[in-house]
């Protein structure tokens, strides 16, 4: 299998997975059959390849002063429009207090997913290491960077 076709299938999966339990932890967000929330995920995956980008340039004095907080409300946005694109009857957000909170959950899982089977851009890394030993008399002219 083609590694960009690889890629495409992996995102689609966790963005599915993410919006899944989005769907049954936020209240206000319903999908009415498997079939419907893989349209919707592949709606939402088009909509961050394309319109998020722009959403992001035309808001970036909004997201510098919120120190970038203001994207969760870009993706609520954008699950508001799957909802509107895809039709209530198959993926349905009720409200925008319901796409924030969705928009939260589905970045924090997909966060987390994407860290774990090192795909996407986000990682998240802990190491660990040996404790630093105790300086000496004769550390003090080392600049420890």
């Amino acid at each position: 299998m083609p590694d960009k076709l690889k890629q495409f299938l992996q995102r689609w999966a966790i963005s599915t997975v993410a919006v899944l339990i989005a769907a049954h932890v936020v209240p206000g967000i319903e999908y009415h059959g498997v079939l419907k929330l893989f349209i919707a995920t592949l709606v939402l995956g088009l909509l961050n390849s394309f319109l998020r980008p722009v959403l992001m340039l035309l808001s970036l004095p909004l997201l510098i002063v919120t120190l970038g907080l203001f994207t969760i409300v870009i993706n609520a946005l954008l699950l508001l429009l799957v909802s509107a694109l895809v039709g209530k009857d198959n993926f349905s957000v009720d409200g925008f207090a319901a796409a924030f909170w969705g928009a939260l959950v589905i970045s924090i899982v997909s966060l987390i997913l994407n860290s774990l089977t090192r795909s996407g851009d986000a990682r998240i890394s802990v190491q660990r290491g040996k404790k630093p030993e105790p300086k000496t008399e004769k550390d003090d002219d080392v600049i420890d960077v």
